[in-house]
This record gives structure tokens, C-alpha cells and sequence, in this order.
């Protein structure tokens, strides 16, 4: 997979996870930007962290028993799960980059 490629996914999940592929193909890397993106990744971290944060609360609701419904709590934890293994699966791409980048020889 080139660069190319990876920029065309069509995969509507990806890009409302992301928010930062471009609309149409006429967009080009530059017009994203290199603090839109910065932006948007920190936003997913955020977004990361209140889905771990609501996972929290509905264990602890459940815990408690200020709550017997369990399928928020499952909810919850899937949420929590997913945007956590996304995050980290973002991080590890972007630490290959880097190593990648470091070893070139110039």
C-alpha cells in the first residue's frame, strides 16, 4: 500500500474515527496541515480518554449497585476497548514512521 492509497481509503468508519481525511480527492496532504492534524489527534486522545473515563463511571455504578444494567456497562467497556486498541494501533504506525525516517540516510 502506498501513501496514495492509505490517503483514498473509502472506509467511512476511518475517517469519522480520524476526522482528518479530506472530503473529496482534489484535497491534498498540504491542505491538512501539520497542526490540523497535530489538533486532531490530540481531539482522539481526548476522545480516548472519556471513553475509559465513562467505562470507569459505569463500573463503578454497577459495582455500587446504583445500577443492575449491565448492558451499559458492556457498552461502555467496548467503547472504552475499541478507542484504546485504535489509539495504540495509531501510536505503533506512527513510532514505525519515525524509526523509519531516523534511518534514512540523507
Amino acid at each position: 500500500l502506498d501513501i496514495t492509497e492509505l490517503y483514498n481509503v473509502s472506509s467511512g468508519a476511518v475517517r469519522e474515527a480520524a476526522k482528518i481525511a479530506p472530503t473529496n480527492r482534489t484535497d491534498t496532504y498540504e491542505d491538512l496541515g501539520f497542526d490540523n492534524l497535530l489538533h486532531t489527534a490530540i481531539e482522539n486522545l481526548a476522545t480516548t480518554n472519556n471513553y475509559l473515563s465513562d467505562a470507569e463511571n459505569e463500573e463503578i455504578k454497577w459495582a455500587l449497585g446504583e445500577t443492575e444494567n449491565t448492558h451499559d456497562l458492556g457498552v461502555a467497556l467496548q467503547k472504552a476497548s475499541t478507542a484504546l486498541q485504535y489509539t495504540v494501533a495509531i501510536r505503533d504506525r506512527l513510532l514505525d514512521a519515525y524509526k523509519e525516517l531516523i534511518q534514512m540516510q540523507v
